[in-house]
C-alpha cells in the first residue's frame, strides 16, 4: 500500500465498475503497488457477461463468451492483489484529505478514483416495455434464446450488437426479423456477412418499432416502414432492443465535467476535471466501443491514477 496510515484512506485507488475497463485497471493498479478496490453492483464482467460470442478481444483467436472472459479478468486482478466489493455506488465526495465513495452498504475512502461504470442499454420508451420486460422483451439473446426455440423473434438495431445477437437467436428461433431505421446497417462487415448467411434472419431496413402487443406476454410487434409509411403487425414471442447505450453517470452529480451525451470529459491521461478522478471505457467522452480499447484505457487510467497517488504522497511527506 502506497498511502499507509498517514494517508488516512482505506485504499489508494477505488475503481467503480467491474467490466473490461475496470478489471484491467484493477490488475494494472494493483500490479504497480496501489492498494486497489473494485466496486460493482452486478458482479464482474459488466455488459459483456450477456454476450455469447466475443471475437474482437486480443489473445483469443476463437470467440469467447462474456461469461468466460469476465471471471478470467477478475482472476488476474485478484492475483495482483486487487479486492472486490459488491455494492451500488451512490456518490463521490471530494475533500482535502482525499475522496469518499458512498455506497449503499457504507462509505469507503481513497486517494484516487477510476470511473469505469460503463453504460446501460437504451430503452425503446414504447408503452408496455417495462411491463413486458422478461415476458418477451429482452436484451440478452444467449440468455433467452433457448426459450424461443421454433418461435419468432424481432431484433431492433443496426449495430454490431444487434447483428451478433440476431445470429445467436437464429440458432433457436425459426424466424428472426432484424429491423433498423437506416437504409444500411452500421455493423461491421463480418457481422453483416454472418447475418446474410443465415436463411432465417430477415433484414428490414428503414423500419422502426411502433408498438408492442400482448398482456401477460409479448404476442406481436408493430413495425413501420419509414419510406412507404406502411405499418405491419408481425407475430413475435420475443423482441430484443439494441438501440445504443446511455452512460451510467447519474451517481456523479455535479462532481465532474460531462459532455452533451453525459459522458465524462478527460484529457490524454484519462484524467477528468477533478485531478484525482480518472475515467475509462465507454463512460468516457470520445471512447470507441471496442473491448480492446476499453482494456487499453483501463490500463492507462490505472497508470495515471497510480502516478497521481504517488506524487500526492511524496508531496505530503515533504510537507511533513
Amino acid at each position: 500500500m502506497i498511502g499507509g496510515k498517514a494517508a488516512m484512506a482505506d485504499y489508494d485507488i477505488i475503481i467503480i465498475g467491474a467490466g473490461v475497463a475496470g478489471l484491467t485497471a484493477a490488475a494494472t493498479a494493483a500490479r504497480l503497488g496501489s492498494h486497489t478496490l473494485v466496486i460493482d453492483s452486478m458482479g464482474v464482467g459488466g455488459q459483456v457477461m450477456t454476450v455469447d460470442r466475443i471475437s474482437n478481444f486480443p489473445g483469443f483467436p476463437e470467440p469467447i463468451s462474456g461469461i468466460e472472459l469476465g471471471p478470467l479478468l477478475q482472476e488476474q486482478a485478484e492475483a495482483f492483489g486487487a479486492e472486490m466489493r459488491l455494492a451500488s455506488v451512490i456518490g463521490i465526495v471530494g475533500s482535502e484529505d482525499g475522496l469518499t465513495v458512498s455506497c449503499d452498504d457504507g462509505d469507503v475512502s481513497c486517494r484516487a478514483v477510476i470511473v469505469a461504470a460503463g453504460s446501460s442499454r437504451r430503452k425503446s420508451g414504447l408503452p408496455g416495455e417495462e411491463a413486458l420486460e422478461g415476458r418477451g422483451v429482452s436484451h440478452c439473446a444467449s440468455c433467452d434464446g433457448p426459450l424461443l426455440r421454433d418461435r419468432a423473434a424481432v431484433v431492433v438495431g443496426g449495430g454490431d450488437s444487434a447483428f451478433d445477437e440476431a445470429a445467436v437467436l437464429s440458432d433457436y428461433a425459426n424466424t428472426v426479423i432484424l429491423a433498423y431505421r437506416s437504409d444500411a446497417p452500421r455493423a461491421q462487415q463480418r457481422a453483416v456477412a454472418e447475418a446474410d448467411a443465415r436463411d432465417n434472419i430477415v433484414q428490414r431496413p428503414n423500419t422502426t418499432v411502433e408498438a408492442l402487443e400482448g398482456e401477460g406476454g409479448l404476442t406481436a410487434v408493430r413495425l413501420c416502414d419509414t419510406v412507404s409509411g406502411e405499418v405491419e403487425t408481425v407475430a413475435a414471442d420475443g423482441v430484443f432492443f439494441y438501440l445504443g447505450l446511455d452512460p451510467n453517470t447519474d451517481f456523479l452529480g455535479g462532481l465532474l465535467e460531462l459532455d452533451a451525451d453525459g459522458r465524462i470529459r478527460t484529457d490524454g491521461d484519462l484524467q477528468s476535471s477533478h485531478p484525482m478522478v480518472f475515467a475509462a471505457g465507454d463512460i468516457r467522452a470520445g471512447a470507441v466501443s471496442l473491448l480492446s480499447a476499453a482494456a487499453g484505457e483501463g490500463a492507462t487510467a490505472a497508470i495515471s491514477a497510480h502516478r497521481a497517488v504517488t506524487s500526492a504522497h511524496t508531496l505530503e511527506e515533504v510537507a511533513a
